[in-house]
């Protein structure tokens, strides 16, 4: 499921890049509703129920903030390539998806909530976390969308993945990430597996608990 996924964000990503790009709503803010272009911006504000999408070099000084119903693309695992830096963190607030990958994160990831499995520009909402650098702790907390995937990041702070009851049995792949921190887990389902993606044991310096013990 997870390849399926993979695809189908390569496919429908670059045709977002056809929509309506990314407009400045003031001197520090621009309101992405299609394209985000290579470039350095201050805060990036996704409104609810818009697709962001940049295949980068971006550079965020000012925090990217994700509305509801929305979509922040950045980057893909296809490419592996480095995709840029933001300073001030993600947020996001009950959105379709939030899919972020071969980022430099400074300030942390806080997702709270989310919409249901179907809906959004590709028809089903994830979320994919992935090849990451982030400072900063990370929250993933209730999202409901078809999977999530929090997969070879590192990152120093704790991590928090909980409540994320999803659609997919296969969805909740939390591997191969390294943690200089907590890393919990509770109330999520499926509980917390490698799923398809042959990821390896997390490494965590501060403890493993609940759902996400030994995993």
């Amino acid at each position: 499921m997870r390849r399926k996924i993979r695809l189908l964000a390569t496919t429908l990503g670059w045709a977002l890049l056809l929509a309506v790009p990314a407009s400045a709503a003031g001197s520090n803010t621009t309101t992405c509703a299609g394209e985000l272009a290579p470039g350095s911006y201050g805060r990036v504000v996704v409104p609810e129920g818009a697709a962001c999408v940049s295949q980068g070099p971006v550079t965020i000084h000012g925090g990217a903030y994700v509305g509801r119903g929305a979509t922040f693309l950045l980057g893909g695992d296809e490419t592996q390539a480095a995709t840029g830096t933001i300073t001030g963190g993600v947020h996001a607030t009950n959105p379709d998806s939030v899919q972020i990958h071969f980022a430099t994160i400074d300030g942390g990831i806080d997702i709270q909530g989310g919409s249901g499995p179907l809906g959004g520009p590709f028809e089903i909402t994830w979320n994919a976390i992935e090849d990451n650098h982030i400072d900063g702790s990370v929250t993933i907390d209730g999202y409901n969308g078809f999977w999530c995937g929090f997969i070879r990041n590192h990152v120093n702070g704790s991590v928090r993945l909980n409540n994320n009851v999803l659609e997919d049995p296969d969805a909740n792949e939390y591997v191969t990430n390294v943690i200089h921190g907590t890393l919990q887990c509770s109330g999520n389902s499926p509980e917390p597996q490698p799923g398809d993606s042959e990821g390896t044991p997390n490494q965590v310096t501060g403890g493993e608990t609940g759902q996400c013990e030994g995993l």
